[in-house]
């Protein structure tokens, strides 16, 4: 039974939305367009992801650029950044969009890559927001993603009601800013998955429960929703992907490509992209990104 929620009122009766890019994230996120009441086209380089979408209403497309061919807004979420250039660029799709349509690429890619495409499609007559996601598979079944979203405000404001379908959005700057935000929220993530694991290792390998240790430190300074979700998938070992290790190591080479383009120096970053580096390189790439946990386990002889 589907138990998501979603807005009694859509954007508009008649808004038709294209969805390119129907896994983990986007299936939920394009499930909720079409209970919402838009008219939903999706499309997938694995056509059978997108055939999911019928029993609720939506268009499955065989092609991007016929997805998007009535589409007032676009949405895209795919891979990585290179991907997302492919699917605009090379595949027919932005040549296929109708004019003054949006493209709002909720993927999560590079600020400069970000700012390339948003040129490129406003050159051809086309509006471009980024506007990358962070609440996991979790926060796309309930509709409480947080949204960071770069781009020009009133291409923001005509988006709003959509993203208000899916989460909570914050316009947070010119193109490419919804990027820099999302690499921000990933180093977060990434790093205080690492203390958290780092952590509760160190208890058990003293000889504390870490269940207990966990419950100990809950509302303290040390409290955070990594301690309560990732903790807890490390307390009973479930590393099921839900965003994978491959994935994070992806965020932490892009924001230590960003820094180096901008001159920043990020030490921290740094030795946390190495640490996933190393959890790839043993096998750990396809479970979930709190199996760093495994790693560091691994590294002090823990089973």
């Amino acid at each position: 039974m589907n138990t998501s929620t979603t807005s009694s009122t859509p954007p508009s009766p008649a808004l038709q939305v294209a969805v390119l890019g129907i896994g983990l994230m986007g299936f939920p996120m394009a499930r909720r367009l079409c209970e919402a009441g838009c008219m939903v086209s999706a499309w997938n380089r694995s056509r059978s992801k997108a055939e999911r979408l019928e029993a609720f209403g939506a268009r499955v497309a065989d092609t991007p650029a016929d997805a998007v061919a009535q589409a007032d807004i676009v949405i895209t979420l795919l891979e990585n950044g290179d991907i997302v250039e492919d699917v605009l660029f090379n595949q027919g799709t932005a040549g296929g969009l109708r004019p003054g349509s949006v493209v709002v690429d909720m993927s999560s890619i590079l600020p400069r890559q970000a700012r390339d495409h948003a040129a490129r499609l406003a050159a051809a007559g086309m509006r471009h927001l980024d506007a990358p996601v962070s609440g996991g598979t979790v926060g796309a079944e309930a509709g409480t993603l947080a949204i960071m979203v770069g781009g020009e405000p009133a291409d923001f404001e005509r988006v709003r009601p959509l993203f208000e379908l899916l989460g909570r959005p914050v316009h947070v700057g010119p193109h490419g800013a919804g990027q820099l935000a999302k690499l921000a929220n990933q180093m977060i993530v990434g790093i205080t998955i690492g203390a958290v694991a780092e952590a509760l290792l160190l208890c058990e390998k003293g000889g504390a429960d870490m269940g207990k240790v966990k419950q100990a430190i809950t509302g303290g300074f040390a409290d955070s929703r990594i301690l309560q979700v990732h903790g807890q998938r490390m307390v009973e070992r479930d590393f099921t992907k839900r965003a994978a290790v491959a994935v994070q190591l992806k965020d932490m080479r892009n924001a230590l490509t960003t820094a180096s383009e901008v001159g920043f120096d990020a030490p921290i970053t740094g030795l946390f992209e190495q640490l996933y580096a190393q959890s790839v390189d043993h096998g750990l790439a396809d479970l979930d990104h709190s199996a760093l946990f495994v790693e560091l386990a691994s590294r002090n002889g823990m089973a």
